[in-house]
């Protein structure tokens, strides 16, 4: 989702600038005169001798109304908090890239983390009682933490199948990593299924 957000965000942006930028080159080389294009209307950059910003207070400034300018506060303002919101969210990225795995040798090794949840959510589905799984491993200051979304079967018992995942897949991944604790926050959820007609 963050990705998918970035992306847009940064489409946008770069457009607006580059409309913006060729507007001013335009301006700047005088290329809507030498083309016959008008700028558009009250475009302050319409030619080579304009200024974008001049001394004093702005005639439009002056006759806006209110309304104006809060819009003219407003727009900008907002823009600067989805801005800062949008770096606050890159900054606070809590998904785990990769696990430092200590060979006992002196060496060490990534283990990159999309490879341990895929292990431990195959090894997950084949316990009884596992509809469906996701696993995630989240960046804590104590270290990782894995969040697991799970799907019981329909007959399954919640408690069998959370000690069976916390004994199974989570202890080898905790194993096999090196950690000293995995800890794991599971939110389960009861797969839907039809009602069964009794004769």
């Amino acid at each position: 989702m963050l990705g998918a957000v970035n992306r847009i965000l940064l489409g946008l942006v770069g457009l607006v600038l580059l409309v913006l930028g060729l507007s001013v080159l335009a301006g700047g080389l005088d290329l809507w005169r030498r083309w016959d294009l008008g700028p558009p209307q009250q475009w302050p950059l319409s030619g080579p001798d304009e200024v974008l910003l001049d001394r004093g207070t702005p005639a439009w400034w002056q006759e806006a109304g209110w309304w104006r300018r809060l819009v003219a506060i407003g727009v900008p303002a907002v823009v600067l908090l989805l801005a800062l919101w949008w770096l606050e969210a890159q900054l606070r990225r809590h998904r785990l890239d990769a696990v430092l795995v200590d060979s006992g040798d002196g060496h060490g090794a990534l283990l990159r983390a999309p490879a341990l949840e895929d292990a431990v959510a195959a090894e997950a589905r084949t316990l009884p009682g596992v509809e469906r799984i996701d696993v995630t491993l989240d960046r804590r200051r104590t270290g990782p933490r894995a969040r697991v979304a799970l799907v019981l079967a329909p007959h399954a018992s919640p408690a069998d199948t959370l000690t069976r995942l916390r004994d199974g897949p989570l202890e080898h991944a905790r194993a096999s990593a090196g950690l000293d604790v995995l800890p794991a926050r599971i939110r389960l959820r009861s797969a839907r299924h039809r009602a069964e007609r009794v004769s």
